[in-house]
């Protein structure tokens, strides 16, 4: 197996760039991010940002579809939305988008708070390729082989580690 180490720091620089441009039109946005790693990569990101409403959290566990199949144990923690989604322009920030299954239980647990009058999906790494659901994110900092083993950890510093199968010789 091969190691490659990411820059994450340039990656978030990188997104926090794209993430204003694409916010210029949308007043006063809110960020949300899933636990745990999105929640470390939009506490970057919100920084990053300058944003003035505190960050908000959800722990999406109870969401999920595949809860009775994979037999989750979670520890849930509460969700933390400070302020109201109602007609909210909102920013959903993940680590990594893979099958689409985490942000579909992500939009089901901010529906159930109000209507947004937009979200714009937000995520660390992309494993294009593997989606179930048809997501796709808005601003991605790297894009991967679905193949790849990805590894993110944090908070401080958020470090992403990404193996690869080497190649064998015949």
């Amino acid at each position: 197996m091969q190691q490659l180490d990411i820059d994450v720091s340039a990656l978030l620089e990188t997104m926090s760039g794209q993430l204003n441009e694409k916010m210029a039109q949308r007043p006063n946005p809110k960020m949300i991010g899933i636990r745990t790693g999105g929640e470390w990569i939009g506490e970057a990101l919100h920084q990053r940002l300058g944003l003035q409403e505190e960050l908000g959290l959800i722990d999406i566990s109870f969401y999920r579809d595949d809860f009775s199949r994979i037999g989750l144990n979670p520890q849930v923690k509460p969700a933390h939305i400070p302020w109201d989604i109602e007609d909210q322009h909102i920013i959903l920030v993940d680590d990594v988008l893979y099958t689409g299954r985490t942000i579909r239980s992500a939009l089901n647990e901010i529906f159930d708070y109000g209507r947004p009058a937009s979200v714009t999906l937000v995520v660390l790494l992309d494993r294009k390729g593997c989606r179930e659901l048809p997501f796709q994110a808005d601003v991605v900092g790297m894009q991967l082989e679905c193949q790849q083993t990805i590894k993110v950890t944090g908070p401080d510093p958020i470090e992403v580690t990404i193996s690869e199968k080497a190649e064998v010789s015949a």
